[in-house]
């Protein structure tokens, strides 16, 4: 008898893990980087000049979500978001910080994550690709990570593993970030004892002797087909592939020179789409492709300064939309800005099992979303400080014409927010939000320096804070009649804009946006910096 009990209490367990259970899905995210709305064909139409056959599939055989955002038009922040379920300007700031690929941590990003929320599920989880996440490394002085101090011979202190991912296969930052080389499950692979730089911004630094920018790509997609393979059937799994294009250097495999009449950035994009190509074999030849989710997305929108000129070359991105290739498709602003061109990015949900082929979705959804999403479909329980600003949109995959939970979404640019609410969009600034400098912000227009001059020639004398709240200092859209974002309805609608800043300032100060106890920001957060002073001093001095 005590036999039949234990027998039958370790059943429960086991199925209240979940570790066995055959309707959890198997799940792998795709994130490209630096990939426009426009740069894939079943969202870009007549506009793109890339052939994405494989995302299109993907997208015909699943389901296109058409209202999908990243919570910042920059990479670091949209990453944390999207790993935590918690907007990026409520953590602080980085700690062991070093410059470009040697970033450092930043506290309470590893508390709760996708990769730990996997685990607790029972799932086995797989980290492939850019990382960017911060990391800390041994260094030979025991000062903070360096150019010259680092010790490859020994592993990271700190990164993938501190997120749940059990196997991991890094880039530590981006593709044009040193230092370039590959760390396996926090081990430094080969020799790094190079000093290599890339097109783009050259940028010089620590790298493995046979590093190879354009052999990036396919390394990874390599690692994820060897972690597919390595699945077995009876356990579920977790893999999140980061792919390092199109983000610059625009560095394409040798098999892919050539492939796309667009020029070399089309080719970098088609490797991308030969990603997710890959990935899919990988599924169907262990049988796993029926009842594993697949998701593809981007980081943010494409770069003003990226095209077919390898050097970053300011708004080289206005030469490919005059060959009639849109990366933003029809959305105004690149990466960096407010503007829907930085912040609208495609999402695919693909799962044969559960999702109706060949079908779209209008509603609201921020890859934030994905902490309380997975849960949902895990049968995983937030606890009520994880994942703070995470809605599901499960119920969304199987009925995509539903309406949608989320009603509202903060995003922000290199320097200012903005909020969704419905059909209206708010940005707390003038112009396009993106501080940059010419070396690789032009294309986001107007820039502060001349947005702030526009607004201040039409009010005269100080300006308050309060003012700062209005227009002509906020911009407000209907994106439903004004998807290009030309027309600012902030003067016809105070109190809408009124009522939305409000609504932020309540997500400010409750530390979350979700039904729950009031939690804590990392850090003070404040809307407006009226003597920031990254503004011009001419503006400053019109402050009160």
């Amino acid at each position: 008898m005590k036999l039949f009990l234990s027998s039958l209490l370790a059943l429960v367990s086991l199925v209240a893990g979940g570790a066995m259970s055959k309707s959890q899905p198997n799940l792998v995210f795709i994130l490209a980087d630096d990939l426009g709305i426009g740069d894939v064909n079943c969202y870009g139409g007549e506009r793109c000049l890339i052939e994405t056959p494989n995302i299109d599939a993907l997208a015909k055989g699943g389901l296109r979500f058409t209202d999908a955002h990243v919570n910042a038009s920059i990479c670091g922040p949209t990453r944390r978001a999207l790993m935590t379920g918690r907007y990026p300007w409520r953590f602080g700031a980085t700690i062991n910080n070093g410059p470009w690929g040697f970033c450092g941590p930043r506290p309470n990003t590893e508390k709760f994550t996708l990769g730990k929320l996997f685990k607790r599920a029972g799932y086995g989880t797989g980290y492939v690709g850019k990382w960017h996440l911060g990391t800390t490394m041994a260094t030979v002085d025991g000062k903070t990570q360096g150019l010259t101090n680092v010790d490859f011979k020994k592993p990271l202190i700190y990164g993938p593993a501190q997120f749940g991912f059990d196997h991991n296969f890094i880039l530590p930052g981006s593709l044009d970030m040193y230092p370039y080389a590959y760390a396996r499950n926090h081990f430094w692979q080969g020799e790094v004892t190079a000093q290599k730089g890339w097109s783009a911004f050259n940028r010089v630094g620590p790298a493995e002797k046979d590093f190879q920018d354009h052999e990036v790509l396919e390394t990874f997609y390599t690692e994820a087909e060897s972690f597919i393979a390595r699945q077995k059937k009876e356990k579920p799994f977790f893999l999140f592939l980061a792919l390092t294009a199109p983000h610059t250097p625009t560095s394409p495999g040798v098999k892919w020179r050539g492939k796309s009449e667009l020029g070399v950035y089309g080719d970098f994009v088609m490797e991308v789409d030969h990603s997710v190509e890959r990935v899919m074999n990988a599924l169907k030849a262990r049988g796993l492709d029926g009842n594993t989710l697949v998701l593809f997305s981007s980081d943010h929108g494409p770069a003003p300064y990226a095209g077919n000129i390898l050097e970053a070359t300011p708004a080289q991105i206005k030469k490919l939309e005059a060959k009639g290739h849109f990366p933003g498709g029809p959305h105004r602003g690149y990466k960096f800005s407010l503007y829907e061109g930085g912040l609208r990015v495609p999402l695919i949900a693909h799962w044969p099992k559960s999702i109706k082929s060949g079908g779209s979705c209008d509603a609201l959804v921020g890859l934030n979303d994905f902490s309380a999403t997975f849960a949902e479909l895990t049968g995983e329980k937030l606890a009520d400080d994880e994942a703070p600003d995470s809605i599901s949109f499960a119920k969304l995959l199987k009925n995509p014409g539903g309406e949608g939970t989320r009603k509202n979404l903060v995003m922000q640019s290199t320097s200012s927010f903005a909020i969704r609410e419905g059909k209206w969009k708010l940005c707390l600034c003038p112009g396009s939000g993106s501080n940059m400098n010419s070396e690789n912000g032009q294309g986001n227009d107007p820039m502060p320096v001349v947005a702030w001059a526009r607004a201040l020639d039409q009010v005269s004398g100080k300006v308050s804070e309060s003012d700062l709240l209005k227009s002509p200092f906020v911009q407000l859209f209907n994106l439903t009649t004004d998807p290009h974002e030309d027309v600012n309805l902030a003067g016809k609608h105070p109190e809408r804009v009124e009522r939305m800043v409000a609504l932020l300032k309540d997500q400010i100060a409750n530390g979350r946006s979700t039904p729950g106890p009031k939690l804590k920001n990392d850090k003070n957060v404040r809307i407006i910096y009226p003597k920031d002073k990254r503004l011009p001093a001419f503006v400053r001095s019109r402050f009160e």
